[in-house]
């Protein structure tokens, strides 16, 4: 059966980031005229050529959310279950070659971190592991679920790749949507990023959203991490991924986020910088080429940052977040995955948003009924 490797290796790095960088300030102009874009007039918006056009990017993709989302957005909150993980990956504060002390959260620690994300009023929870598949396996995730599926409306997750077999038995027991990111779509920088455990295998990785659309889970986030690559090919693949999944699992809904490397415990400068006047043409190109995906922001950002982009396309939001396991009231000084930028409370972002004109949204659909 064919998947998106299939397609994927029909493409050369290469010969894609060159394409991007050869487009002219025509194929912007007459990219900015479509209601419909394909993947060359994407390229258009993300080329250096498309920078003297932000604005007009920018008013466009406020234009096309307002359409789309109204005045909303949505508020979730990330809960690190496990700082645990079998990978060395070059980037991340919990790789397995730095010594820190590893932690998994019990039940009643689990419940513990619940309690205090319900006061502050989420109802959309997103659960984060290291990749250790003998601590935090599907077991672990699927009692994970089972405990909270009666608190939350809909619980998304983020955890090493696993089996169709696998996913189908999440969503069985509660599991919304999944999120999983390829880091980088150059397969050669991915290998010297990831050289050890489950993780090295670029292919395997490639190969999860197939697995998810197989088994039906409702909504597969995409995403690649900028700075381990250039950017610009990086969304490119992004997007050549998201329209090949919506073509294959049309009932799926999608969602992309946008990381840029923040620094952890072990350290790692990007490769390619990539600005804050960057992340907003590639955050309004995708919304411009498709007015339906959700685009997310996490805390990644710094707060000025996160204030003027709530504007340009975004569609959810976190607030408050913790990357560390046990870190809203359990144990809040371990260590994080990597540092946040924003720090302000979940009651200063929703002022913020509100005074934004928009309103949040802190359940807008329920996966399964609450028992």
């Amino acid at each position: 059966m064919r998947n998106f490797k299939t397609l994927f290796d029909t493409y050369n790095w290469t010969e894609t980031l060159n394409s991007i960088y050869n487009k002219t300030n025509k194929d912007v102009e007459l990219a900015l005229l479509k209601d419909n874009l394909d993947l060359e007039d994407f390229k258009a918006l993300l080329s250096p050529a498309a920078k003297p056009y932000l604005e007009q990017m920018a008013q466009k993709s406020h234009a096309l959310t307002k359409k789309r989302f109204g005045n909303t957005i949505q508020m979730y909150a990330p809960m690190y279950l496990s700082n645990e993980c079998q990978n060395i990956c070059t980037y991340c504060g919990f790789s397995m070659t730095n010594k820190i002390p590893r932690r998994t959260l019990t039940d009643a620690e689990i419940l513990k971190e619940v309690a205090f994300l319900k006061k502050k009023g989420y109802d959309h929870i997103l659960l984060v592991t290291g990749e250790a598949n003998k601590t935090v396996g599907v077991d672990y995730v699927k009692n994970a679920i089972q405990l909270i599926r009666s608190k939350f409306s809909n619980i998304t997750i983020e955890i090493q790749p696993l089996n169709t077999e696998d996913y189908i038995l999440l969503k069985e027991n509660g599991l919304y949507a999944v999120l999983v990111y390829q880091e980088t779509y150059h397969r050669e920088e991915y290998k010297k990023h990831h050289p050890k455990g489950k993780k090295s295998n670029f292919d395997y990785r490639l190969d999860t959203p197939d697995r998810l659309g197989k088994a039906g889970v409702h909504k597969i986030g995409l995403g690649a991490l900028f700075g381990l690559e250039d950017w610009r090919a990086d969304s490119f693949f992004t997007a050549l991924h998201l329209k090949y999944l919506q073509k294959t699992y049309w009932k799926t809904k999608y969602s992309i986020s946008f990381p840029r490397l923040r620094p952890h415990s072990g350290g790692l400068e990007p490769k390619v910088e990539m600005t804050d006047k960057d992340l907003v043409q590639t955050i309004c190109a995708f919304r411009l080429f498709d007015e339906d995906v959700e685009l997310s922001m996490s805390t990644r950002e710094s707060e000025i940052f996160r204030n003027h982009i709530v504007k340009l396309g975004i569609t959810s939001i976190s607030a408050e977040s913790k990357t560390n396991p046990g870190g809203y009231s359990v144990e809040p000084q371990s260590l994080e995955q990597f540092e946040i930028s924003d720090e302000r409370s979940t009651e200063d972002v929703v002022k913020m948003l509100k005074n934004n004109g928009l309103e949040v949204v802190w359940k807008d659909w329920e996966h399964f009924e609450k028992v």
